[in-house]
């Protein structure tokens, strides 16, 4: 398996605290990983490390197969990134922002300014004064600067922070467009549960410096799925009697005389109403489930 970032027991103190936490992270090639934790939880501090900004107390980071002290200008040439609030010249237009960028760069094909501002919606906008830029627009020519080389990977901090709904949506669709059009990798940290879920397909979450879990996001789903709960007072032959006049097969008892639901859950009338009719007596369903927000609240213990 391909690998873009891995981790080795990464930990970063500040004199007696320690903000990372002997900290293992494994990105695929191709993921939209969602790194997710509450503000203070070591987010940015791993990202700064991921990016050989500071150095970690311990540990080590791989780059593309090989470790970031041992060869980083030619490793972070294949990476673009935002860590916290990108930075502009706010009198000048967004142009002359990516010129200063691609000069700095080295890079000498001015073509590729025009590219990154379509791919990020802002060619219309490109001799805008930056000053005038809605906070969204600002986020996008972030992210514009950060494609200007052609990266295999984006780290992005909490890229939407601030964002209207409209904002948010046009920066999750800007992500899914580049991972399925250029094939980029993705790290993205967010203590918006909600939003990552939408589009990311691997979790990381961290905790007060640990990385509590990894998690693919169609194993999440299998954790967090909806269901109705029934409470009846005699389970197998409510299981029976859904099988036999419902189809319903995806079902699991948790316990006696309690049924989890998985499939026809806009059904509960109609469910109810065949179980009674059975004779079976029915004391409750109700339609329950944990969302990623529930799931991470468990793991993290409730804080």
């Amino acid at each position: 398996m391909d690998y873009v970032l891995q981790t080795y027991h990464l930990t970063k103190r500040y004199k007696d605290k320690v903000v990372v936490n002997d900290l293992n992270m494994t990105i695929k090639t191709g993921d939209i990983y969602g790194f997710l934790g509450q503000n203070g939880a070591g987010k940015t501090t791993t990202l700064r490390m991921l990016m050989g900004l500071i150095r970690p107390s311990a540990g080590e980071v791989e780059l593309f197969g090989a470790e970031l002290n041992g060869n980083r200008n030619k490793a972070l040439e294949r990476i673009g990134a935002i860590i916290e609030y990108p930075g502009f010249y706010l009198n000048l237009n967004a142009v002359d922002n990516l010129e200063i960028h691609r000069r700095l760069m080295g890079m000498g094909n001015k073509e590729c300014i025009d590219e990154v501002l379509t791919t990020v919606g802002l060619l219309d906008a490109k001799h805008q004064k930056v000053r005038n830029y809605s906070l969204g627009m600002k986020q996008r020519l972030g992210i514009a600067r950060a494609l200007l080389h052609h990266p295999e990977l984006l780290i992005l901090d909490e890229p939407t922070n601030g964002l209207d709904p409209g904002g948010i949506k046009e920066i999750r669709q800007l992500f899914l467009d580049l991972t399925k059009q250029r094939g980029i990798t993705f790290i993205i940290s967010s203590h918006l549960l909600s939003e990552v879920e939408q589009v990311a397909n691997r979790i990381g979450i961290i905790h007060q410096g640990r990385l509590l879990e990894e998690i693919d996001y169609e194993t999440l789903q299998k954790k967090t799925r909806h269901y109705l709960e029934i409470k009846v007072d005699d389970g197998q032959r409510a299981a029976y009697v859904l099988e036999q006049k419902l189809n319903i097969t995806d079902y699991l008892v948790t316990e006696p005389g309690i049924l989890r639901l998985y499939e026809q859950l806009d059904q509960p009338e109609k469910i109810n109403l065949t179980l009674t009719k059975n004779d079976i007596g029915v004391k409750k369903i109700v339609l329950s489930g944990d969302s990623l927000e529930d799931y991470f609240l468990k793991l993290t213990g409730g804080e």
